[in-house]
């Protein structure tokens, strides 16, 4: 069923941020020095839930949770564990970039997460310090060899590449993912933060690094993809896993798109680059119906747009944004 906009397309998936907050400053998502949201204007568990079971109402199936670093807040394999034990709840999962991984990953899977992907931009120790302002690349291996101990597969590697800082690392990179048993997925640099660093020229195409890749490991399509995934799955010839490329800039996925998102401060984004939310959290608060907040959903979903990544594409410049990127909820 889903919640239907008016390009005919049906939401059944929903990206739940719980935390603005993180333990690194990548550029490309957040500010160095940001400000985060006061705790009394972020969705407790119970709130989060309560608002979940309404979208389940509609159909919505899938569910992410996200941050900011989900990691940070505080008892998330509870969280897990309210989500998992609920019957219509049929695929749970995790974006993370690993640094607390190794602590909660015996927690979060005992509570039932099933799937965890992980951003990942380098496997040089420096690099990783350069990108992120902090220390951590042994942290975040460590967190992702036990998540493979424990069968949370497949493990997803988020990258993103960035002409002249990373885009080096290709090759090491699907080497290492395919040795290690991770899904590898490339994704475009992504115009989602408001500090004016994103440039068109930084943007490494997908096409480009796929064409790279397969010179040396051949690839297939996958048959079994989903065809509303952000990222187009194809699968080694010679049997060694898969690898995706999530080509958000040159190739927008809008009118595939399924997604919905709710902001750790109770708000509704229909869109990544959508300069319009919608307030949940006040009717929530205010004790309205389900009935009440279901409507108002459906009305934000009727009126989404065709696709912000599409406008980037055709005007080549950025759409202002009220948020940035650890604000919304990857």
């Amino acid at each position: 069923m889903g919640f239907e906009d008016g390009f005919g397309r049906v939401h059944d998936e929903l990206r739940i941020s719980v935390t603005d907050r993180c333990n690194l400053r990548c550029a490309y998502c957040m500010p160095e020095e940001p400000s985060w949201f006061p705790r009394e204007e972020i969705l407790s568990y119970e709130e989060i839930l309560s608002l979940a079971r309404i979208f389940m109402s509609r159909g919505v199936r899938k569910f992410r949770i996200t941050g900011g670093e989900p990691l940070l807040r505080r008892d998330l394999p509870e969280l897990v564990r309210m989500l998992a034990a609920t019957p219509t709840v049929e695929e749970l999962s995790l974006t993370t970039n690993g640094i607390l991984l190794d602590e909660l990953a015996d927690d979060l899977a005992a509570a039932g997460l099933q799937r965890i992907n992980v951003s990942l931009d380098t496997l040089v120790p420096e690099r990783f310090r350069a990108l992120t302002k902090r220390d951590g690349l042994d942290r975040v291996l460590r967190g992702l060899e036990r998540v493979r101990e424990l069968g949370l597969e497949p493990v997803k590697i988020n990258t993103v590449l960035l002409r002249g800082i990373n885009d080096d690392e290709v090759m090491s990179l699907v080497s290492t993912a395919r040795e290690q048993g991770w899904e590898l997925r490339f994704i475009e640099f992504m115009p989602l933060e408001n500090g004016g660093t994103w440039d068109l020229s930084r943007v490494v195409s997908g096409d480009a690094v796929k064409r790279a890749v397969e010179a040396r490991w051949p690839l297939s399509p996958d048959p079994d993809a989903d065809p509303n995934a952000p990222a187009t799955r194809f699968r080694f010839d010679d049997g060694r896993g898969a690898i995706g490329f999530v080509n958000s800039v040159t190739e927008p996925f809008c009118e595939d798109c399924s997604r919905l998102r709710l902001t750790a401060d109770g708000k509704l984004t229909t869109c990544l680059y959508a300069t319009e939310e919608v307030d949940l959290k006040t009717p929530l608060r205010s004790d309205a119906s389900d009935e009440v907040i279901e409507q108002r959903i459906a009305e934000a979903v009727a009126k989404k747009g065709r696709g912000g990544a599409l406008e980037i594409l055709e005007r080549r410049e950025t759409i202002p944004l009220t948020r940035t990127m650890h604000q919304i909820g990857g």
